[in-house]
């Protein structure tokens, strides 16, 4: 063997310590990490059964059923002599050095101890037996059974000296309840291996070892209590190893053991621990191991941030473009609607300039027909005066008529008397005469029908005037209502476009806030219920509510938010309620 290889053994153990330690053997690394010394009782517990003995079968023979229900039968006669034994002792020293005063509270202090050994004993063997051992609780029952032995063994003390048989008196006061404690100790070790057939068995260390090597059988029982190792060969193999390993050291470095590394004294210094030679020596390999799996881990992790990190800002800048063409749309949106609103109102303004236009010839023609109207009236004054001037013709023709009558018959009674008187005037002269008066006449009614119909074309000129100035004033009328007509529309083009400024700038302060399509419907519907003139200024929730049914419907917030659903364009109201009501204002 060269001087290099360290001995797998001091000794090759026997064939039956080789089976009772096989299962003890562990194939998995009892740390992995320098700071976990802790998990090597996890590794190193597990082994088989220490004893390699077959577990106990769950389920017991009628025989042996009856043979356990003699033991606790036996047993609880055990715990009643102990408790008849010990009773009268303990209450009898309680009243009469323990000063409690009477017999009776002696009594009940010796029932109450001896109760609560039994409740604890009691309790221990019912979660053994439920598979949820309770191992402190062993400890108390101890110590209150070691302090009725005490109370037994001073009540039965002597005054004077004690003599040998005093103290074999004394021993004797505590021989039941010590019996009974290890018969409890048996029931419960029987309970938990009749319950858990699967649990390991502890070995126990050989007498003969306490004696002959106490010390290091100490350590030995020490290292298999704190590291679960329930074999005592796989212990031995393992001191084994170790002391091997150290004497392989000494002849590597001629006992100079300061010469070696650190990781050859791994094995010495972590044999406190639980760890076997093989072990201790596989920890630096299996720490840098995993110091590089970690190393490794943290790389992984690391292009793994930055590869989220570089998806992360890719969807970022993508959802930047993306909000970004979504406002370049709305902001050409709004642009072609502002153009077009603005386009309407030049429009509905030259509409209105040119309605104006009309209005003012309509004016003129209305003051030019007021003219006429007015001359038409002085025509038809003038047309009355001179009707009235043909009718006092006509009048003054009559009395000419009559008169020239008169003349006639004066002249015929003066052709009679001239011709009866003189004879003188010829028949001619007399005919003459008749014919200028009927020339006289007919001038007369000529006048008058002249008249008449001067007098008739005055009225027509006159109906005509008033014909002519309801036309005026009807289109007098018309033009105005056109002129209001636009102006409305003027008014209504500047309120649309204001709104859709307004809207841009909404929309605008919407995309700088990052708001969510259902904020940003909502504030749609809260500027909708603005421009349509909802007064929310100073007013409840529930009268912004009112107000809003007011002034928009459900079916034009539909139609305004392209929402299918009746129920979501309520909601959109209610919360746009809520928002007016907060103050909001665009």
């Amino acid at each position: 063997m060269a001087m290099t290889d360290w001995p797998r053994t001091a000794a090759e153990p026997d064939p039956e310590t080789a089976a009772r330690a096989a299962d003890s053997e562990t194939t998995a690394p009892v740390s992995r990490t320098p700071g976990s010394v802790s998990d090597a009782p996890a590794s190193i517990s597990e082994t088989g059964t220490g004893t390699g003995r077959q577990a106990t079968p769950g389920k017991l023979s009628g025989t042996q059923k009856w043979t356990a229900a003699a033991i606790v039968i036996a047993a609880i006669a055990l715990a009643g002599i102990g408790l008849y034994l010990s009773f009268e002792h303990v209450a009898q020293f309680a009243f009469e050095e323990l000063r409690f005063g009477s017999l009776g509270k002696g009594q009940l202090f010796a029932v109450g101890v001896d109760v609560g050994i039994m409740v604890m004993i009691a309790v221990d063997l019912l979660m053994a037996w439920l598979k949820r051992p309770i191992s402190w609780i062993r400890y108390p029952v101890w110590l209150l059974t070691a302090a009725t032995v005490v109370l037994n063994a001073a009540s039965g003390a002597p005054e004077e000296a004690w003599k040998l048989l005093d103290y074999v008196a004394a021993g004797a006061h505590g021989v039941v309840p010590v019996l009974f404690i290890m018969v409890v100790e048996l029931g419960r070790e029987a309970i938990d291996r009749v319950v858990r057939p699967d649990q390991e068995e502890r070995d126990s260390i050989p007498w003969l070892r306490w004696v002959l090597a106490p010390v290091a059988t100490a350590r030995i029982f020490r290292r298999m209590r704190l590291w679960g190792v329930t074999s005592y060969p796989e212990m031995i193999r393992r001191d084994q190893e170790l002391i091997a390993y150290q004497q392989w050291l000494k002849r590597k470095y001629d006992g100079d053991l300061s010469q070696a590394s650190e990781d050859e004294l791994l094995p010495k210094r972590m044999a406190p621990y639980g760890y076997t030679v093989a072990q201790a020596l596989a920890m630096p390999d299996e720490q840098e191991q995993a110091a590089q799996e970690r190393e490794e881990e943290a790389q992984r992790r690391r292009l793994d941030a930055e590869t989220r990190s570089e998806v992360a800002k890719a969807a970022s800048e993508a959802e930047r473009l993306r909000a970004k063409g979504t406002v370049e749309a709305v902001r050409a949106q709004v642009d072609g609607q502002t153009g077009q609103a603005r386009a309407h109102a030049r429009a509905q303004v030259s509409a209105a300039e040119r309605a104006a236009e009309l209005e003012e010839a309509a004016l003129e023609t209305a003051v030019i027909a007021e003219a006429r109207m007015r001359a038409a009236e002085a025509e038809r004054k003038e047309a009355d005066e001179r009707e009235a001037t043909a009718a006092a013709d006509v009048r003054a023709a009559d009395l000419e008529r009559q008169a020239a009558q008169k003349r006639k018959e004066a002249a015929e009674a003066d052709k009679v008397a001239t011709a009866e008187a003189q004879a003188i005037e010829t028949a001619h002269i007399a005919e003459a005469r008749q014919r200028a008066a009927e020339a006289d006449r007919a001038t007369a009614e000529t006048e008058k029908a002249a008249a008449e119909t001067r007098r008739r074309a005055a009225e027509t000129e006159r109906l005509t005037a008033q014909e002519n100035e309801r036309k005026a004033t009807a289109d007098a009328n018309t033009q105005a209502a056109r002129k209001h007509e636009a102006e409305t529309e003027y008014a209504a083009a500047e309120t649309r476009l204001a709104a859709a400024e307004l809207e841009r700038r909404a929309i605008e302060i919407e995309d700088a806030a990052k708001l969510s399509p259902r904020e940003r419907a909502v504030r749609k519907v809260a500027r909708m219920a603005l421009t349509a003139g909802a007064e929310t200024t100073g007013l409840t929730a529930d009268a912004i509510h009112r107000e809003l049914c007011r002034v928009i419907s459900i079916a034009d917030i539909q139609r305004h938010l392209d929402v299918s659903s009746t129920d979501t364009a309520s909601k959109y109201r209610q919360e746009a309620v809520a928002l007016l009501a907060d103050g909001y204002r665009p």
